[in-house]
C-alpha cells in the first residue's frame, strides 16, 4: 500500500502541544491513556479508515523519535504513507510544516488534535466526505447546552449570548488543499484559535458537520480521568506491599527501635543498628513498587551499612522509590515482642517514621502470651504493610 496507490487525503496529526495544564513532564500527545499514548490512539482510528490516506506526525523536535516509533508500530509497512515532521513554536506554525509533508495527489486535508484521542474512525470519514461534496471548508461541532452570557471586564452581565448560533467546535477539520495552503500562505497572524479560522480569513467558506461526545480535547488532568472513565476506568495506580524483620537481642543496652533509642534496653544485633520496624517499614515500600528487598539493595556486604541508623534505609528506600516513579500513601506496622514497653512512646515513634517516609506511619505492638522467640524475650519481629502511588 504505497507507490502505486493515489491518495487523495491526507490528515496531519498535530502533536506538539507542551501539555504544562495537563500537569505532565512530557509533551500531551506521549502521556499515557489506558496502556497507550494519547498519540498512539489518534493515530489507530485514522488507520481504521476503510481507504488509504497519508498521516503526517507534527511532533516537538526532542519527540520526533518517539513519534516515529510509535507511528509505525501502529501502521507497520506503512512507512511512505506515515510520516513525522518536527513542528513549530505556535500551532500555526506546527499545522504549517505538517501541510509542507503532503503528498503531491492528496486533494483534501484532515488536521487532527493528537489532544483528541478518543475520536472516532467514522468522524474522520464524515469530514472527508463532506469537504469533497461541498469544497467548503469543514468543522465538527456540537451545540451549547449551557445558558451563555456576555461580561465585562469586572465579570459583569452584559447580556445573554443566542446559543442556537453558537457551536463547539472539534477536530479533525477537512479542506480543500489547495485553499488551505493558500490561507496559510496569506496569514499574517498565528493568533488564529484553529484552522477554520485561518481558512475563513482568507475567504473560505466553513460549514459544520455533527460533531461527536467522545471527540473531547484532553488538556486537564480533569479531561485525561474523563478519558479514562471513556474507556472503563481509570487503572489503578496504587500498590501494596509487605515486609518482615526479625532481629535477636544482643548483649549491649543501645536498642534502636521505630526510629527511638531506648536507655537501658538491649540492643538488637544485625550488620546495622538491627531497627526491626525501620527495616520492615523498608521491606514493604521496596515490595509495593516492585523494587526487590532491602537485602538486595542495601547488602551486609557493603560497608557503607555497617552501624547505619534505621534512619538511613527509609531515606534511601525513599529515594529508590522516587527514583521508580512511585510515592508512599501509608505505612502501617505491627511489633511484635515483649520488650520494649512501646505504648508510651508509641506516639514519638510514628512522628519520627513519619518524617523519615513523608507519609503517615501508624505503629501498634502485641505480644505472644509467652509462645516462640519474642514469647521468650529473645527478640522482636516487625511487620509492615505500605501502600504507594505511582505517580
Amino acid at each position: 500500500m504505497s507507490g502505486d496507490l493515489h491518495i487523495s487525503t491526507a490528515v496531519i496529526v498535530v502533536a506538539a502541544g507542551s501539555g504544562t495544564r495537563l500537569g505532565a513532564s512530557l509533551p500531551k500527545a506521549f502521556v499515557d491513556l489506558a496502556g497507550q499514548t494519547l498519540l498512539e490512539r489518534s493515530l489507530r482510528s485514522i488507520i481504521l479508515l476503510p481507504y488509504p490516506v497519508q498521516v503526517v506526525v507534527v511532533a516537538p523536535a526532542d519527540f520526533v523519535a518517539d513519534a516515529e516509533v510509535i507511528a509505525y508500530k501502529v501502521a507497520p509497512g506503512l512507512e511512505e504513507l506515515v510520516s513525522v515532521v518536527t513542528g513549530g513554536a505556535t500551532r500555526h506554525d506546527s499545522v504549517a510544516a505538517g501541510l509542507a509533508a503532503v503528498q503531491s495527489s492528496v486533494h483534501v486535508v484532515l488536521v487532527h488534535d493528537a489532544a483528541r484521542a478518543l475520536t472516532p474512525t467514522t468522524l474522520f470519514a464524515d469530514v472527508d466526505m463532506a469537504v469533497q461534496a461541498t469544497g467548503s471548508g469543514i468543522v465538527p461541532a456540537l451545540p451549547v447546552v449551557d445558558s451563555l452570557k456576555q461580561v465585562d471586564v469586572t465579570g459583569g452581565v452584559l447580556g445573554i449570548a443566542d446559543r442556537d448560533q453558537l457551536r463547539a467546535a472539534q477536530t479533525p477539520q477537512g479542506f480543500p488543499r489547495a485553499e488551505l495552503e493558500a490561507a496559510y500562505a496569506a496569514a499574517g497572524s498565528s493568533d488564529y484559535t484553529d484552522d477554520a479560522a485561518v481558512f475563513a480569513a482568507n475567504g473560505g467558506a466553513v460549514t459544520t458537520i455533527p460533531g461527536d461526545e467522545v471527540a473531547f480535547k484532553i488538556t486537564t488532568a480533569w479531561d485525561l480521568n474523563r478519558a479514562h472513565q471513556v474507556l472503563g476506568g481509570i487503572p489503578d495506580a496504587h500498590r501494596v506491599g509487605t515486609g518482615i524483620d526479625v532481629h535477636a537481642f544482643g548483649e549491649a543496652e543501645n536498642l534502636w527501635l521505630a526510629g527511638l533509642h531506648w536507655p537501658g534496653e538491649k540492643e538488637l544485633s544485625g550488620h546495622s543498628d538491627g531497627d526491626a520496624v525501620a527495616h520492615a517499614i523498608c521491606d514493604a515500600l521496596l515490595s509495593a513498587a516492585g523494587l526487590g528487598d532491602i537485602g538486595s539493595r542495601f547488602g551486609t556486604a557493603d560497608p557503607a551499612y555497617a552501624n547505619a541508623s534505621g534512619e538511613v534505609f527509609v531515606h534511601g528506600t525513599i529515594e529508590l522509590l522516587a527514583a521508580a516513579g512511585f510515592e508512599p500513601i501509608n505505612v502501617s506496622v505491627q511489633l511484635i515482642g515483649n520488650k520494649p514497653r512501646f505504648s508510651p512512646s508509641r506516639e514519638e515513634a510514628q512522628a519520627v517514621l513519619t518524617e523519615w517516609v513523608g507519609a503517615p506511619v501508624s505503629v501498634s505492638a502485641t505480644t505472644t502470651d509467652g509462645l516462640g522467640f519474642t514469647g521468650r524475650g529473645e527478640g522482636v519481629a516487625a511487620i509492615a504493610t505500605a501502600l504507594v502511588r505511582q505517580r
